[in-house]
């Protein structure tokens, strides 16, 4: 498989890079925060939000890959990989709250929310991209 990066994809992979280290970086320190010396209310709000704010930053980042891509074919295949990402959370959280609600898994989902399960979708869909492109290379 031929493997394609314009400066789009260029620009995204440094973007994604850092949007996903702010992350890591936000929720061990807000964790250690949290465990070692908790904030009083209500400013326990900010520190406790800190860690998503990447996360809307990784959102911009792909919105932003569909933008300044100028090759129409590698649009279309990041729309399909978002659109298989936004598919494998909704089924994700969907199982999820209802292995919860008929108490076969207990509340909450300790930091695995929405979020992580799109960003790990993002990561079937560039799977499921590299497939089929593979096939269709073979035919």
């Amino acid at each position: 498989m031929t493997r394609y990066n314009s400066p789009a994809i260029r620009r995204y992979s440094r973007r994604l890079g850092v949007f996903l280290t702010l992350y890591t970086v936000l929720i061990f320190a807000m964790g250690w925060l949290f465990r070692h010396a908790p904030p009083p209310a209500p400013w326990n709000v900010l520190p406790a939000i800190l860690p998503a704010l990447p996360v809307l930053g990784v959102v911009w980042t792909v919105m932003r890959l569909l933008v300044e891509e100028p090759d129409e074919f590698w649009r279309m295949m990041f729309v399909r990989q978002a659109l298989i990402a936004t598919g494998f959370c909704l089924t994700v959280m969907t199982i999820w709250d209802f292995l919860q609600n008929y108490d076969i898994v207990a509340p909450g989902q300790h930091g695995f929310g929405a979020a992580f399960f799109w960003l790990m979708g993002l990561g079937v869909g560039a799977i499921w991209n590299a497939i089929t492109l593979w096939r269709s290379e073979k035919a």
